[in-house]
């Protein structure tokens, strides 16, 4: 055996360096959080170590055995099979076809010859939970047409392996996470773990599928975790860990394959979120295909959600309801006091807390009123974190940190602006009073685009539209007066208004007097004269021009008696023509009104 080695371990050194590689980075690919362990099963389809092969050679079905204790609830079962070439993606189990659902690829050059590896992936899950424990057979793998090929490096390879994860109720609280991809190791590779969260480090381990490890070459290989080199002598040496061995069967034939769990208890610390593999092999080529993580981890996983928000037009005050839940892959309560924080556009505005502890899968419903900051826009990213204490530290240790936000996008109710509506003018009919005709002001086109309109008297009252002024054609106020107007539109109602004012309108003159006592023309009568023009005097003169008679706001109206001039006070002018003058007294208005005007008796 050893001069058989000596001539296999000449004819690898004959080829220079490991070429080029081209692969699919390992990668997290599930995580199960509860009372949970996993394990492996499975074989190869090598008859012997390649190595070792002076023809090469494939079984066309290997078999093993699965033993799972029977209190133990399968949770899933994922089938792997890999091998040299293009590939196969195709295969049976136990005699039932199973397709690849994911398939992962490498490419080696060496010389300019492309040398390639493949793996296919499908979940059995069912398909083990029906048929349980015994003996499960792969067949159909056909990757006979490249073994000539792959024999020159000594990389002719087939095998399966079905990952296992199972719960028991009386496991303590772990995460599973399973990795997988397809990755080589020329003579160094680095992996990086990431989602772990490792609360305590009991009894924590991890597992290797890898492809195309061999016995007899342990060049430079190793195999850390977190700088550390793993070793599980004597199955697994710390400078052979790629043997073709599997942990679970102690089996030391599983030739260019392996199925390697790791006790990782003193390598890994409370804290860490993730973890650092790295490989090393000065001459066995080494595949990686999964690597499987278990870690105690009894916390919480805390969502929030937000479920509705409540806006009012013109305000910067929203109401927000939302929902925090301790998911159902939690491991442990959500602890009462849990803060929680509320962004507008990443600025803190408000602040609260769990009222209560979550079980695992609970809830408890929130409504929290704020009000924005005047520098908040209209439009604005609303985002709630729970388990954040306002600076965006998390407070408690949660199976996974990237899931405790939600936000949406919230446009703020705002009304449309209008101008004023241009002012609506009435003659004066008396210490500022006009009469306005509502009805034909709003027959204007400005207010046929609203559903709807109302006249108030105060601005409060038209933002709440509450006691509206019946709109009619005779709408009597003293002015000035504004009345505002509600437009009913979506999604806010918006206000405008408008000024009521009035004019002095041009007196008329009725200028025939009849002053017999009947009650009909009495008096010189002019109307829309008194308290309109407050300051109005009036003169009548005779038909020679004398003036016999004056008066203003604080006499009576003129019934053809004399005051002017003194001597004539009180007499009584006969029938005839008369003259007046009226001085308004009113700038719009600079030239007195005159005219004749007659009495009779």
């Amino acid at each position: 055996m050893k001069r058989k080695y000596n001539y296999f371990l000449l004819s690898w050194l004959i080829f220079f360096g490991f070429g080029s590689l081209k692969a699919q980075n390992i990668s997290l690919f599930e995580q199960f959080n509860g009372r949970y362990d996993f394990t492996f099963v499975g074989n190869t389809l090598n008859p012997a170590e390649n190595s070792f092969q002076f023809n090469p050679d494939i079984l066309t079905e290997s078999s093993a055995e699965l033993d799972l204790d029977t209190d133990v609830t399968l949770l899933k079962a994922y089938l792997y099979w890999a091998g040299s070439g293009d590939g196969d993606f195709e295969v049976e189990l136990n005699g039932q076809l199973i397709s690849a659902q994911r398939n992962f690829g490498l490419t080696r050059t060496f010389n300019g010859v492309d040398f390639t590896y493949f793996s296919a992936f499908s979940d059995i899950t069912s398909f083990i939970q029906t048929n349980g424990n015994g003996t499960y057979i792969l067949s159909g793998l056909d990757n006979v047409s490249y073994l000539p090929l792959h024999f020159q490096r000594r990389t002719n390879f087939a095998g399966w392996a079905i990952i296992l994860v199972y719960y028991h109720p009386d496991l303590p609280l772990n995460q599973i996470n399973i990795y997988d991809g397809l990755q080589g190791v020329p003579q160094e590779l680095s992996i990086t773990l990431s989602s772990l969260n490792v609360i305590d480090n009991q009894d924590a381990k991890i597992g290797f599928l890898a492809w195309e490890g061999d016995v007899n070459i342990a060049v430079n290989e190793t195999l850390r975790i977190n700088g550390t080199v793993l070793s599980n002598p004597p199955l697994n040496p710390a400078d052979n860990a790629f043997n073709g061995t599997n942990s679970v069967t102690g089996n030391t034939e599983l030739f260019n394959m392996d199925l390697d769990i790791y006790d990782i208890q003193n390598n890994i610390q409370p804290g860490d979120q993730s973890a650092e593999i790295s490989l090393t092999s000065g001459q066995d080529f080494v595949m990686i295909n999964a690597v499987i993580t278990k870690l105690n981890s009894q916390v919480p996983d805390a969502v929030i959600a937000i479920t509705d928000t409540n806006l009012n037009c013109d305000s910067k005050l929203i109401s927000v309801d939302f929902t925090v839940t301790n998911l159902e892959t939690a491991t442990n309560p959500l602890p009462s006091n849990t803060p929680i924080a509320i962004y507008a556009n990443n600025i803190l505005i408000a602040q609260t807390q769990t009222q209560n502890s979550l079980g695992i899968g609970e809830s408890e419903t929130f409504t929290l009123t704020v009000e924005l900051p005047i520098e908040i826009p209209n439009e604005f990213e609303l985002k709630l974190v729970v388990d954040d204490n306002g600076l965006g530290i998390s407070t408690v240790n949660e199976i996974n940190e990237l899931n405790n936000s939600d936000s949406i996008t919230i446009n703020l109710l705002v009304s449309n602006e209008y101008p004023d509506l241009s002012p609506l003018l009435s003659c004066n009919k008396g210490f500022l009073v006009g009469q306005f005709d509502l009805i034909e002001f709003t027959a204007q086109p400005f207010f046929t685009a609203f559903e709807s309109y109302s006249f108030h008297e105060t601005e409060e009252d038209a933002q709440n539209g509450l006691n509206p002024i019946f709109i009619s054609g005779a709408y009597e106020v003293t002015t000035p007066k504004t009345l505002f107007v509600r437009l009913n539109e979506s999604p806010c109602p918006a206000l405008t208004k408008v000024e009521l004012l009035t004019k002095n309108c041009p007196p008329i003159v009725y200028n025939f007097i009849s002053a017999n006592e009947d009650g009909w023309n009495d008096f010189f009568f002019i109307k829309g004269l008194r308290n309109i023009f407050l300051d109005f005097k009036i003169e009548i003169y005779n038909r020679w021009g004398k003036l016999i008679w004056t008066g203003n706001q604080q006499t009576n109206d003129w019934k053809g008696e004399v005051t002017k001039p003194i001597q004539w006070n009180g007499t009584i002018v006969p029938d005839g023509t008369y003259f007046y003058v009226i001085h308004l007294n009113d700038p719009n208005y600079p030239t007195p009104l005159q005219g004749y005007l007659y009495i009779t008796r």
